[in-house]
């Protein structure tokens, strides 16, 4: 072998090494903007506002949030527990009707048990509850903060019952239930599709697939995903 070809070799070695180095390094790093904002995404946004437009220290803040909670894994829930809230939520909403500050109340504890049960931490640290959950369920913790905000804001009762006030607190039951709903199908999410990946590759198909990504609207009564169309006429006071 000719002394031209081993330092070719050489060469080509060296580069294939240097790469992999920098390979290597980028996959250690902390995420980038763009990474974070697609992961966070309104997230995102409320964290640059917290830090008055100051992007990179928003950037250092969701970083060490994943660092802390990115390896979190959500507990199952068992089908009675499942159940269970599904009843309470119900409840929430019918009281509503009644008593609007009430009802935001409970929410509020609920989706705190809920999100203990899931494996986050408990109810009674919040914000470090809200941290993790902002993590997983980026795009729904705003209005569980909404709830929670509503439930210690302290206004008086003549604001609580009047009309701005109650049409708030149903935008933030409204807006909080969709955390719910995530907390309460993001294991059956995964596991459906897992299911149907594996039925789309023995019947040579992939339409359960599809449907698992884009599933059809639930039709109205379907338990524990019937749309609510609670809206301000339904509530006392607004």
């Amino acid at each position: 072998m000719s002394t031209g070809v081993i330092i070719a070799l050489i060469v080509i070695v060296a580069a294939v090494a240097l790469v992999a180095a920098a390979l290597t390094l980028r996959a250690r790093r902390p995420q980038g903007g763009h990474s974070l904002q697609r992961r966070f995404g309104p997230e995102y946004d409320r964290a640059v506002a917290r830090h008055d437009g100051d992007a990179k220290a928003a950037e250092r803040d969701l970083t060490e949030r994943v660092k802390r909670h990115g390896s979190l894994r959500e507990t199952p829930l068992e089908p009675a527990a499942r159940q269970q809230y599904e009843a309470r939520w119900a409840a929430v909403q019918e009281r509503f009707v009644d008593s609007p500050r009430d009802a935001v109340t409970e929410a509020d504890r609920l989706i705190g048990e809920l999100a203990g049960a899931r494996g986050f931490p408990d109810g009674g640290r919040h914000e470090e509850q809200v941290e993790a959950l902002s993590v997983h369920h980026a795009r729904h913790v705003q209005g569980y903060r909404r709830v929670h905000s509503a439930v210690h804001a302290g206004s008086d009762t003549a604001a609580a019952e009047n009309g701005s006030g109650t049409e708030e607190l149903r935008e933030a039951l409204v807006e909080a239930r969709a955390l719910f709903e995530d907390l309460m199908t993001s294991d059956h999410k995964h596991t459906h599709r897992k299911d149907t990946v594996q039925r789309g590759a023995d019947t040579g198909t992939q339409q359960t697939e599809r449907a698992a990504d884009d599933p059809e609207p639930a039709a109205p009564g379907s338990r524990g995903h019937a749309p609510w169309t609670f809206n301000r006429r339904h509530a006392k006071g607004s």
